[in-house]
């Protein structure tokens, strides 16, 4: 999946996004966790190891736990209670 033009400002030259849009750039980092949500399978499960290895191929601020919570709340991704499964979330 190639990255939107709207977020070339946000790609290092390994093509990694390399900041996460701030919380006045909301239209910005909506489409960033979307583009990050893609790179998840539908119908498969994941640890919480294996999100963090898939987000971190896809960026360089090392943080994929806001990441994870950012997707979350965004209804990108579900997971369990105690947070042992991911999974992409379906949008009806």
């Amino acid at each position: 999946m190639e990255i939107p033009e709207m977020l070339k400002g946000y790609i290092d030259e390994d093509r990694k996004f390399n900041q996460l849009p701030g919380k006045r750039q909301k239209n910005k980092q909506t489409l960033m966790l979307e583009f990050l949500a893609n790179q998840f399978e539908l119908n498969k499960k994941y640890s919480e190891k294996e999100v963090n290895e898939i987000l971190n191929q896809h960026h360089s601020f090392n943080d994929p736990a806001t990441l994870r919570r950012l997707m979350f709340g965004k209804g990108l991704i579900n997971r369990t209670l105690d947070g042992k499964e991911y999974w992409l979330e379906v949008k009806s």
